[in-house]
Formats: structure tokens, C-alpha cells, sequence
């Protein structure tokens, strides 16, 4: 019993160290997670998930799949989906059947494959991996009509994936005489119905509880799972992972609707979401023996060669012809379709089954399903940014700095923030708040930034940080609370939070982001400044002039609010634990009378010399 204890710690340390790592590394989580489950596994033999769990080991895996499925449906917006709705419909409707129909043929007549085998696999393969789609589209910083198009084909196809592999079992099963056919249309019909119409009602009977009132803020996050495991279990007792339609549709349908806790609890979802990816994969992984490795041939290679650069392209320009979507938009779709967690847990659901019913090669489905996982995983992966780059579609600007309020000392950054060619956009609900910054030409958001409009027209990952600038610091500090999960906490400022206030008319600390500048200045301080006639300074270090230099030739009282590095990313002076570096550029808020550069009567001439090599610009 300690070592079953054991083994779930360290799987769950495992999984949250690849996450890490691939978020330092800036690669894609699921290889890390990948290498884990072999080190845990085949290599070691340390993790038998077969003996160590038994038989609630599998029905595990499918509950932790269908939490998966339904997360991804919750990101998916209807609202989002405008502009490419024509090309997801077809890849779902058309190119979905393709690729399973060409992946069985290539699987039987390329892979060797018996033709059972062969055809649960294809449907299995018609699946695409929303645990591997999102954190890549995070990372390849993709326009959104791309970045939506394969976001809602991987989450939509997965339950589709599995279903048509279901379907395709029961049809093997009649063929071998284990099953009666006579109802079989039937009961697929039934579960299709059953799942649809059970996700949609079960989705709007917790709207509609939410909504009342009938479920607590603190009970509506693990009620919400409870029903998802709920609805997932009753649909499968119609059809075998029909369960994960259901959850699908839960998932889009709560996406749509007006609950005013969703975001907690989307967030709340996220995090099992992301610890059940990381867990299932290692245990997925590990399950795998070196007879499952052995009996991948160089015909297993030519298989999965053939699914890449034939099957996949070829349905996908099949299906989108007429779609609306451009060809660079279909070469991309094409060729980007990393399969995930879920290919593998299904392979495995089918595998085992397929086995007991005396298929004599149903055993190498899940070595085959692995090695489409693993090449799909690491080719696109790690070619997803270079070819959206190639095929110029990627987002036309780098993240840059979102302004809340419309001042006219944060307009005067935004000007100096601009010519040093930061992306910058100021949103400010007071029309002539924001009309100079419109005839600078600086982008600007007309209306609340905290509106559902702006919710879903203004994609955060186009910028890196914010900055909250009103007169309000209760509105600033609602700003920062709502966008930090979105940018991380370390990337939201806001002005100084009145320290020296009572505490009774002090925020709490858990709300708001971080000061803008070290000393904490106020609105008030900073409008009274700028109406004095301090400006926006930008200069750039030279290897003649660097940080210490500058330190010594500026004003005493100047501020440096921030420094850009050549790749464009900013670091706040008040979040910095490091100085900045040649050919950064500092941005300082300068006394008028005062200007980088100019020297200092009581400096001694080689300050004097130094400081002349500033570049103000």
C-alpha cells in the first residue's frame, strides 16, 4: 500500500517537473512527459500501471479523459469560431470519415495490420489532441483564424474519434459472430441522441441552478465535476465512450452561456486538467513493454510516414476546398495534427478489447498508436512555428504593453513606448480620453476593457504585459485581478495602491498586480508631474555608455519606469531582479529641465565624457 502511495506521488512530481521544464525550455510538454513515462516504465520497470492499479486502472483513464475533453470544451467560444466555421464543419463532417477510411486502408495494406485492427485504429487516428494543439497554438503566437481552426477541430474530433472506434468495434464484433447486429444502427442512433441531448440539458440544468442561486460559490466548481464523471458514466451505459460526446457538448454549451463564475471555474478545471494530462500520459507511457517496441517494423515506419504526407493532407484538402479558408491556412491544417492522451487511452480501451476477442494482432494497435504519437508530437511540435512563419501566419505583431486608462502622461508613453517600436494599445471607455492617442495612430479599445466585448475581441496573448493607469485604484486593481491568470502575475502593474492609507480603505493584498514604479507613485503624482513638464525619455545602453553611466548622468529624481530588450520584451524596474544590458533601450519619465545626456556642472570630466554617448531618442 505505501508503494501504490509512492508511485502516485512521484508520477504526480514527474508530471508537474515536464510541465516545468517545458515551460522554461519553451518545448512541447508532452515529450518531456513522454521520456518520464518510458524512464518510469519500460526502462525501469518501476510503474506497472496493469498491476499496480488492476482493474480500476482503466475506467481511471476514460473518467480522466472525459475532465480533459469537457476543459476543452469549455474554451470553446461560438463567438470565436465566426470567421472559420464553413472549414471546421467540413474537416469535422468530411474529412473526419477520410482519414479514418485512407488510415485503415494504409494501416492494413502499408502496416501489415489485420483488417480489424487496422479499422478501429483509423477511427482512433481521426483524433488530433487538444492536451498537445493548445499549449503549441500558446507558444507559435498563431492569428487567430488558424490558431481557431485547429483549436476546434482537435477538441471537436476527439469524442468523434472515439465514437467512430466504437462504432467500428461493434461492427467487428457482429462480423465474428460475438454480437447481435439487428440493433446495433440502432443503438449507435440512440447513444448519438443520447449524448448530444444529454450534454445540452445537463449543460443548461447547471446554468440554470448556477444561476438561481440553488448550488454556493464554494460548491459550484466540484458539483460542476461531479456532473461532468455523471453524465460521462449514464451515456456509456447506451454505448461504450459515448460518454465523451456528452461531456463535449457540456463543455461548449457552458462556454456559451452567461454564468458569472465560469471563469473561476474554468480555471479551477484547467488545473486538474493539466495535472490529469500530465499523470494519465506518464501512466499511458509506462504501460508500454519492450514487446510493444519490438514489434514496430520498418513497415510501422512506412505507415506512419503515410498517414503524415498523404492521408492527413489529402482529406484535408479535400474537405476544405470551397471552405473559405486560404491555402496557407489549409497547408498548415494539413500537416499540424499532433495526436494526444486521449489516442492513446482510447488505443488502449480497444486494444485490450480486441485481444480478449481473439484479433491475434490487436496487441500492436497501441505500439502503432504511440508511434504516430510520439512523430506527431515532435515534427509538428517543433515545426508548428517555423512553418506558420513561412506561411505568414503567424500574429502580425510581437506581444506589446495593454494601457487601461487614457491619461495624458500614459499617452505620451505610449507615444515613446511606439517609436521604439513596442505594439502598444491603450482602452479607455472616455472617448476623449483616448482621441490623441488616435490621431498618434496608437491603437485604441473604445468601451470597458472588463466588457464582454472586449472579452471577446481582444486576445490577450497579443500582449505581455499591463498596465492599469486610471484615477480608480479599486477599478485598476479589478483590472489586474481579472487579466493576471490570462499574462501571469508578474506581468500585470498597476499605480500605486495608497500604502499609506488606513487599512480599513486598503485593498487586500491578494488583489491587483504589481506596482508600476518602486516608490509606489500615485495618479495623482504622476498627473501633477507631467503637468510640470516631465517627459517620456527613451536611451539606449552602448558598450561607451551603460547602466552605470546612465545611473550617473540622469536627474536624481527621474524615474526609470521600464527598459526594452532587442527581442522587444520589457521589464518593469520595479519587478527587476537584474539590471538591463547593452543595446537595451530605458524608458524614463525625466524632469523637463533636465536631459539624459546633458551634463552634470558637478560631474567630473569623464562622467562628462560618458554621459555625452547617451542616446536619447
Amino acid at each position: 500500500m505505501h508503494d501504490i502511495g509512492l508511485k502516485i506521488a512521484l508520477i504526480g512530481v514527474m508530471g508537474m517537473g515536464a510541465q516545468w521544464l517545458a515551460w522554461r525550455l519553451r518545448l512541447p510538454a508532452i515529450v518531456l512527459l513522454l521520456i518520464a513515462g518510458m524512464v518510469a516504465g519500460p526502462a525501469t520497470g518501476f510503474i506497472n500501471p496493469e498491476m499496480d492499479f488492476g482493474e480500476i486502472y482503466r475506467p481511471l483513464v476514460s473518467l480522466a479523459v472525459a475532465i480533459i475533453l469537457f476543459e476543452g470544451g469549455l474554451t470553446l467560444n461560438f463567438k470565436e469560431i465566426s470567421e472559420t466555421s464553413t472549414a471546421v464543419r467540413r474537416i469535422i463532417l468530411i474529412a473526419g470519415p477520410l482519414v479514418w477510411v485512407m488510415t485503415a486502408l494504409s494501416a492494413h495494406y502499408v502496416g501489415g495490420l489485420t483488417w480489424p485492427t487496422a479499422i478501429v485504429l483509423g477511427a482512433i487516428l481521426v483524433v488530433t489532441g487538444p492536451t498537445v494543439i493548445t499549449p503549441l497554438l500558446r507558444q507559435a503566437q498563431l492569428a487567430s483564424r488558424p490558431a481557431s481552426l485547429l483549436k476546434w477541430e482537435a477538441i471537436v474530433n476527439d469524442p468523434i474519434g472515439a465514437l467512430f472506434a466504437v462504432v467500428a468495434f461493434e461492427v467487428i464484433l457482429v462480423f465474428l459472430g460475438l454480437h447481435q447486429g439487428g440493433s446495433l444502427a440502432y443503438v449507435v442512433v440512440a447513444a448519438f441522441v443520447v449524448a448530444v441531448a444529454g450534454g445540452f440539458a445537463a449543460a443548461k440544468l447547471i446554468q440554470w441552478a448556477f444561476v438561481r442561486g440553488y448550488v454556493p460559490e464554494f460548491l459550484k466548481a466540484p458539483i460542476l465535476l461531479a456532473a461532468v464523471l455523471l453524465a460521462y458514466a449514464l451515456t456509456n451505459l447506451v454505448l461504450e465512450e459515448a460518454g465523451l460526446l456528452t461531456v463535449t457538448v457540456m463543455g461548449i454549451v457552458l462556454a456559451n452561456t452567461r454564468i458569472a463564475s465560469l471563469a473561476e471555474m474554468r480555471r479551477f478545471k484547467e488545473t486538474i486538467t493539466v495535472f490529469l494530462v500530465s499523470g494519465i500520459f506518464i501512466l499511458l507511457t509506462a504501460s508500454l513493454t519492450i514487446e510493444d517496441f519490438r514489434s514496430l517494423d520498418w513497415r510501422a515506419a512506412l505507415f506512419v510516414a503515410s498517414l503524415l504526407f498523404v492521408v492527413r493532407p489529402l482529406a484535408i484538402m479535400i474537405a476544405t476546398t470551397g471552405s473559405g479558408a486560404t491555402m496557407p491556412e489549409r497547408i498548415l491544417t494539413s500537416w499540424i495534427a499532433p495526436r494526444g492522451v486521449v489516442a492513446v487511452a482510447v488505443s488502449g480501451l480497444f486494444g485490450a478489447a480486441l485481444e480478449e476477442a481473439g484479433i491475434i494482432d490487436a496487441d500492436r494497435m497501441v505500439a502503432f498508436t504511440f508511434a504516430v504519437v510520439v512523430t506527431t508530437i515532435v515534427l509538428h511540435g517543433f515545426t508548428l512555428g517555423p512553418l506558420a512563419s513561412l506561411l505568414k501566419l503567424k500574429s502580425s505583431e510581437k506581444p506589446g504593453l495593454l494601457i487601461v486608462g487614457g491619461p495624458r502622461w500614459a499617452i505620451d508613453l505610449a507615444k515613446k513606448l511606439k517609436s521604439v517600436e513596442v505594439p502598444v494599445m491603450i482602452a479607455d471607455p472616455n472617448w476623449n480620453h483616448i482621441a490623441e492617442a488616435r490621431l498618434a495612430d496608437i491603437p485604441v479599445v473604445f468601451g470597458d476593457i472588463l466588457s464582454e466585448e472586449a472579452h471577446h475581441t481582444i486576445d490577450p496573448k497579443r500582449f505581455s504585459n499591463l498596465i492599469a493607469v486610471t484615477d480608480n485604484d479599486a477599478y485598476n486593481s479589478l483590472v489586474c485581478t481579472d487579466f493576471a491568470p490570462e499574462l501571469g502575475r508578474s506581468h500585470v502593474f498597476q499605480l500605486g495602491r495608497g500604502g499609506d492609507q488606513p487599512k480599513r480603505m486598503s485593498l487586500n493584498f491578494t488583489l491587483g498586480g504589481r506596482p508600476l514604479t518602486k516608490d509606489g507613485l500615485e495618479f495623482r503624482t504622476l498627473r501633477e508631474r507631467h503637468w510640470q513638464g516631465w517627459t517620456f525619455q527613451a536611451t539606449r545602453l552602448t558598450e561607451a555608455f551603460d547602466y552605470n553611466a546612465y545611473l550617473e548622468s540622469r536627474p536624481e529624481d527621474a524615474i526609470v519606469l521600464l527598459w526594452v530588450k532587442p527581442s522587444g520584451a520589457m521589464v518593469f524596474a520595479s519587478d527587476a531582479a537584474n539590471t538591463p544590458s547593452i543595446d537595451d533601450r530605458i524608458i524614463s519619465f525625466t524632469p523637463a529641465k533636465d536631459h539624459l545626456g546633458e551634463r552634470n556642472g558637478s560631474a567630473k570630466k569623464s562622467k562628462e565624457k560618458s554621459a555625452s554617448t547617451a542616446e536619447p531618442e
